[in-house]
């Protein structure tokens, strides 16, 4: 849908960062699309929400192109910033995107902290019990290598280490 967008809008050259998340920092083909910008240019995106992570760095990319003389339009809020009510535009769908996406992260923090409340434990499971570490003091106190130890409780022998160490 996007890409059929900016097609649309008649865009020539097209950066895609692919799998990535909203918050994911390495964005190697708008670093690439960043660079290639020259005065004159007119970086078109799909959505204001999908060029930065917060607004505070969507402020100074956007600053730093007007004083390039590269210009800005979203196709989804169909903004331009080159005027001042544009501008100003762009401001508020900023922060109204910011605040989508700190809601978004803030959701599954609040679940898993609910979770941890009704006694769901996250992680890896241990694989040393207590009594398997007690079994293998046994065995290491009447003269068991550690490495037969460790294959015996099909454990890794750093794992019998720090099961032995705690």
């Amino acid at each position: 849908m996007q890409l059929t967008a900016l097609k649309n809008a008649g865009c020539k050259t097209i950066f895609k960062d692919e799998g990535l998340s909203g918050t994911t920092a390495k964005r190697s083909a708008l670093v690439r699309c960043l660079k290639a910008l020259q005065n004159g240019d007119t970086l078109i995106v799909w959505k204001l929400d999908r060029q930065d992570q917060s607004l505070r760095d969507l402020i100074t990319m956007l600053d730093d192109h007007r004083a390039r003389g590269v210009k800005f339009h979203s196709l989804t809020e169909a903004n331009y910033t080159k005027t001042p009510p544009g501008r100003a535009m762009w401001q508020m769908i900023g922060v109204l995107a910011e605040l989508e996406r700190s809601l978004i992260s803030e959701r599954p923090r609040a679940g898993v902290k609910a979770a941890q409340r009704r006694g769901v434990k996250f992680g890896r499971k241990v694989k040393l019990t207590p009594q398997l570490s007690d079994h293998a003091r046994k065995l290491l106190n009447k003269g068991e290598g550690r490495p037969y130890v460790a294959d015996l409780l099909n454990v890794g022998r750093s794992t019998l280490y720090r099961a032995l160490n705690s």
